[in-house]
């Protein structure tokens, strides 16, 4: 009987491990490819809001992403971009209420530029007993980035995050780019952001690239080359002076509430909230256990099909072992 009970209980655990489901290795690099928010299955976004509980850290310049996803509730219930899914499936709020994703805003105060009271913040947040339930940890840049030196960036950002993730593994940590400046490809802020997105690749760190999404309209069109700002203002020919603006233009040529909808948007046009909204939603998908477009999220398995799947393995072992006997 105890040659059944270990062979059971090997065939069950193999069961478990079968239904898990699995996040393939590697980095999450959220960028202005993942600003498609049509092509995130429904299923992801319902275990993003199942399974995550947010803290994010920021001020003005990182609201374009809650802004965002505060308008794209309604854009999404409209059938904004062809959308057709469930009511409010895009709705946020801290605590979850009602089945929403949870999201605590400005949980942390000030945001990442401001080096060592983030990472205080951090920890006394994470600290705290009542926010226990906590599994992801993003902070925002102001335009502290675009003044810091290669090892001001290891010192302040990099080296602190990594020793946070030691502290807290059961929390994912969101690396983030900072925001567009003006200074073009040979500015400091191209280096730094650089700096950031190499260390994600090469340590598999999850990264939302805020600059790069700043840098694409969407239909493709780059203007990191062009002097672009965070107003998505850019260089149109090639002077020196910034004489146009992308978001604008794409607005005006396209449908509101259709195509784009209308958000706060700090510094900036509502089309560049949107698209951080997208990859907000991307981010949190995959985060949550989706491998991208192609591989739907896992749902969690009901447990009642486990219990006749069991018999059947113990009925299995029981004649195997039967048979080895005679």
């Amino acid at each position: 009987m105890r040659a059944i009970f270990k062979i059971s209980m090997l065939c069950f655990a193999l069961l478990c491990l079968s239904i898990l489901p699995t996040q393939a290795a590697g980095p999450i690099i959220i960028d202005h490819n993942h600003t498609g928010i049509s092509r995130i299955p429904q299923s992801a976004i319902e275990q993003a809001r199942a399974n995550l509980h947010i803290a994010y850290g920021h001020t003005s310049h990182g609201s374009q992403l809650t802004d965002g996803m505060t308008g794209l509730v309604d854009f999404a219930n409209g059938g904004g971009l062809g959308l057709s899914l469930p009511a409010d499936i895009f709705e946020w709020n801290n605590g979850g209420t009602g089945g929403a994703l949870d999201l605590h805003d400005y949980a942390m105060g000030g945001d990442v530029g401001y080096y060592p009271q983030w990472v205080n913040n951090t920890r006394a947040y994470l600290d705290n007993p009542a926010n226990a339930d906590v599994n992801v940890i993003i902070w925002s840049w102001c335009g502290q980035a675009s003044g810091y030196t290669e090892q001001q960036m290891i010192d302040r950002y990099l080296a602190p995050m990594a020793q946070l993730e030691q502290e807290y593994p059961q929390v994912t940590f969101v690396y983030m780019t900072g925001h567009a400046d003006g200074s073009g490809e040979t500015g400091n802020l191209h280096l730094r952001n650089q700096q950031i997105r190499n260390h994600c690749l090469t340590s598999d760190k999850v990264l939302y690239d805020f600059y790069d999404i700043e840098c694409y309209d969407p239909d493709g069109n780059y203007y990191g080359d062009k002097l672009v700002s965070d107003g998505c203002d850019y260089d149109s020919d090639g002077n020196g002076s910034r004489d146009a603006n992308w978001a604008t233009e794409w607005q005006d040529s396209h449908t509101r509430g259709v195509d784009w909808y209308s958000c706060g948007s700090a510094h900036s046009q509502p089309l560049n909230a949107n698209r951080k909204a997208y990859a907000a939603w991307w981010l949190w998908a995959r985060i949550g256990g989706w491998d991208g477009p192609g591989t739907p999220s896992v749902p969690a398995t009901n447990v009642s099909i486990l219990a006749p799947a069991m018999l059947i393995l113990t009925g299995a072992a029981y004649f195997s072992l039967k048979k080895m006997k005679s």
